[in-house]
């Protein structure tokens, strides 16, 4: 069967994202023997003309739309699905293929952002396993219940979703062949690991993957590295929730990319205080460049809320650790959720500005995701109702911070120009 996957996602909020799901769903609907073409709306061009090439050219049997945003998790800031159902209807007006949603955002809401974008269907979680699944039954016109993770508009769940345990049992991504060709300036997103058990309290990512990290072996991944490398690309952005857990498979990880002589630079994410100086030189050594560290808040108090598995003095240790190894770290805030005061704000300032970091993202309030403690919480104090879907974000903000929060951040960024809202 032919499958149209489109990524609809065209948001730069801090980065050019390539769509790193969708080729993976490629690989594995190409290995699957389908015939597959895939759309990239992120790229220029006018994007009605683009799908209607692709659709008319290419006749898909199927069309798979990627959701990687719903919104964009800034306060009062902007809700994109509007976007992705024009993309929608643009295919339902050239096509008759049934439409069916993936993507971590349609992971989180996935009854709710298949009936506002009037698809066909939707698959929740891993699609490379399900996907696949779904084309084999729509193409022998077979029964389409207990295919995992698959909702049908206006009938529900299917099929329990599935999580891949082995994650080299699934195609590589191929990503150097479906992505846009490599640039100097282009961050090729890359995963060796999915799922997060360390449940903070405001975080979608189990919603997304799942509680248990599952691992591509070190020598799958580097070897998929390896090509990636060759096809072009000098600069990667591993994805992976937390590059330091476990802390033994980021060092082999690292040994083993300098053991490839692999030459491109690359950043990642980094959870404070399950480090140690060995990981750091190897980072080096490896190629890394820059890291990325959520440690949130400067409170000690506000960190338990947050159900943060780490304390003040390890953020600080983290950071200064990476500071004299000369890897370039970008520290986030997340003000204003429960249990914040005018006191604890101006505290993880403080602290934050003590740290030596080359940039500081600020955030204030916290987008409530569904099935989360946040949520929870925001349902016990009222700020939330119990039908409310949360597709059209809602963010938490601690009571009496509502007009002083913006004020305080405003003058606190205004003589630090690396800090950033």
């Amino acid at each position: 069967m032919k499958a149209l996957l489109i990524s609809a996602n065209t948001e730069r909020i801090n980065l050019v994202p390539l769509p790193l799901g969708m080729s993976y769903v490629a690989a594995a609907t190409r290995s699957a023997g389908h015939d597959v073409r895939v759309l990239d709306l992120m790229t220029e061009g006018d994007t009605e003309a683009r799908i209607r090439e692709a659709a008319v050219s290419f006749a898909p049997g199927v069309i798979g739309i990627s959701v990687r945003n719903i919104d964009d998790q800034i306060r009062d800031g902007r809700f994109l699905l509007d976007g992705v159902r024009k993309v929608v209807r643009s295919c339902r007006s050239l096509s008759d293929a049934p439409i069916v949603l993936g993507g971590a955002g349609y992971s989180i809401f996935p009854e709710h952002v298949l009936a506002y974008l009037e698809a066909d269907m939707g698959i929740r979680g891993e699609g490379e396993v399900a996907f696949p699944i779904l084309l084999d039954r729509l193409a022998r016109k077979a029964d389409l219940s207990e295919t995992p993770g698959l909702y049908i508009r206006g009938r529900g769940l299917q099929g329990v979703r599935r999580f891949a345990e082995a994650l080299d049992s699934l195609p590589v991504s191929a990503a150097h062949e479906f992505l846009a060709p490599p640039s100097p300036d282009l961050l090729l997103p890359f995963q060796t690991r999915r799922g997060c058990p360390l449940d903070c309290s405001y975080c979608s990512t189990a919603t997304i993957e799942g509680r248990m990290i599952r691992r591509r072996s070190p020598e799958a991944a580097v070897a998929e590295l390896a090509r990636c490398v060759a096809a072009g690309f000098r600069r990667i952005h591993f994805v992976d929730n937390t590059f330091n857990l476990p802390l033994g498979y980021a060092k082999e990880l690292c040994r083993r990319i300098i053991a490839r002589r692999l030459e491109f630079s690359w950043q990642c994410i980094i959870y404070p205080g399950r480090i140690d100086e060995q990981l750091a030189k190897l980072m080096v050594d490896a190629g890394c460049k820059e890291i990325s560290v959520g440690f949130e808040s400067g409170c000690a108090r506000i960190l338990r809320a947050m159900n943060k598995r780490f304390s003040i003095e390890e953020i600080r240790q983290t950071v200064e650790l990476f500071a004299r190894y000369g890897i370039r770290q970008m520290g986030f805030l997340l003000l204003g959720g429960p249990g914040e005061t005018r006191e604890s704000v101006l505290e993880s300032l403080t602290f934050a500005d003590s740290l030596p970091l080359d940039q500081l993202k600020v955030s204030m309030g916290v987008r409530i995701y569904p099935d989360t403690a946040l949520a929870r919480q925001a349902l016990s104090e009222g700020m939330i109702l119990p039908d409310d879907d949360l597709l059209h974000p809602k963010f938490y903000l601690a009571e009496r911070l509502e007009e002083w929060l913006p004020e305080i951040v405003k003058a606190w960024m205004a003589d630090r120009p690396h800090w950033m809202t």
